[in-house]
Order: structure tokens, then sequence, then C-alpha cells
């Protein structure tokens, strides 16, 4: 299994440059898979673009996966937000993947004064629409004209509910799934996986997987949320049982950034 980093930013630490920078550069450096960003706005926290952060990652990084779990796709126009990934793939190059969904907090959407009822027919419309213009085809005449290190854009990733309608869309027809374990019990993510398998699916994600190695150690079964609120050893077991379920990678939301958390963090595998 592979295990990608979600630098938190909520909580009273903030975020400060140099501090950031390092940490993104010390999950490299501790042998961890990926960095990967979260889309939220207007949750009473500021939580960074996650464009805009995966594009700084992949200017401090030189190895590492770098990733969106999700990008809220209705949120924006399909034509601005095809131009802003192709500029983090730039920075970025072939390790960046475009996880996009299409978004299940409805004041996201009201902080934007856009219609939550209408967010699935805006992600099955605009993501064809990006798909062309990364293409360097014309759509509402428009052309990117994009540059040839980034035409064809990146791999998307399509988040969706464990039981959602686009996990079969995201087997068929895009280059993975990915499931939220904040809201979702490990039997459901387990049952999303074989699903999304049954339709010829590949990668499969399994993210918003909080982590505290010291917190106090309990058994959970399979009508319980996963997390990694609990002991090392507890830890290795709950990802193996991800593992085990078909999960190929596991995000984890990290509040402590210091390299000796990660460094125990990339010690469970």
């Amino acid at each position: 299994m592979r295990i990608g980093i979600a630098l938190s930013t909520r909580g009273d630490a903030g975020v400060a440059r140099a501090d950031f920078v390092r940490a993104m550069r010390d999950v490299e450096a501790v042998g961890l898979d990926g960095l990967w960003f979260f889309d939220a706005i207007g949750r009473g926290y500021l939580n960074t673009d996650p464009l805009a952060a995966a594009a700084a990652a992949g200017a401090v990084t030189e190895r590492i996966e770098i990733g969106t779990c999700i990008v809220q796709a209705p949120l924006r126009h399909p034509i601005e937000l095809a131009q802003r990934v192709l500029t983090t793939q730039m920075f970025c190059g072939d390790r960046f993947r475009f996880g996009v969904g299409a978004g299940s907090t409805e004041g996201d959407f009201a902080a934007m004064g856009l219609d939550f009822s209408q967010r699935f027919k805006a992600l099955r419309e605009g993501l064809p629409m990006m798909q062309a213009l990364w293409r360097g085809e014309t759509a509402n005449g428009v052309n990117l004209t994009p540059w040839p290190v980034v035409k064809g854009g990146p791999p998307i990733l399509i988040g969706s509910w464990a039981g959602g309608r686009w996990i079969p869309i995201a087997a068929e027809h895009y280059d993975g799934w990915i499931g939220s374990a904040m809201y979702t019990t490990l039997g459901a993510l387990k049952d999303g996986v074989a699903r999304y398998r049954r339709h010829g699916g590949k990668r499969a994600i399994a993210t918003n997987i909080h982590v505290d190695l010291g917190a106090a150690t309990t058994e959970i079964g399979d009508d319980d949320k996963i997390d990694l609120r609990c002991g090392p050893e507890e830890a290795a077991r709950r990802l193996a049982r991800l593992a085990e379920c078909g999960f190929d990678d596991a995000i984890l939301v990290v509040q402590n950034h210091d390299r000796a958390n990660l460094e125990a963090i990339r010690a469970l595998l």
C-alpha cells in the first residue's frame, strides 16, 4: 500500500511558508509516497487552495506523487479550472493526479452562490469540456493551446461516496476512484471498492484518514469508521485491512507536521 499525506491546515497552528515547505520536503525525504490537497471553502477555517498548494509541492519536491483529493469542480467554471489544472501540471510534471468530484458539502456551494442540486450535472458536463481543452480542442469558442509538456492533461481520479453513482463511471472512463473514510464505515468502503473492481476499476484510494498515533487504542469493526487515531501497531493493522479490502493507497490527514511524526507514519509500513 502507498501512503500519501495531506498536511492539515486546520486548528491553531496555522501555516507559515517556511514550515509548510519544510514539511512538504520532509514527506518526500522520509520515503512517503505523495502529497495530497483538499478543497474546502467557507467552513470556518482557511484551507489552502488545492491547485495552488499542489503546484507549490511540485516545485519543492522531485519524486513523489502530487494530487488533489478532491477538487470540487462544480464550484468553478470548467474553462477557468482547465487552465489552472494545466498550470499545476506544469509545476508537477507527470507526478500530478487530478482528483475531482461533485462535492458533498452544501455550505461550500452556498458560499459561492451556486445551486448544490445541480452539482452532478455540472461535473458530468464540465469534465469532458476540460478534457477537450487539454487536448487542444476548441470548447465554447475557447482554445487554451496547451503547452506540449501538458497537452492531454493529467490522469483523472473520481471522488465519490462508496455507494455513489460515479463509481462505475470512474472504473470505466477514468483513471481511479477516491473514497472518503470520514463519514463512511469500513464495511461500506469494502463494498465500494469491490463494486469498483467489478466494473473493471484499477486504482482505488481511501482518503480523509485522520492520524494521531498517540491516541488510546481500540479495535474497530466493519460498522466503524476508519482512522489512525490509535497506537502504531493498531494503525498498521488498520492499513493492512484497507489493503486487504482492495485499496491501493491511503491518504492520511496529518495535524503534526514534524519530521519525527512523518517518520513514525512511514514506519507503519
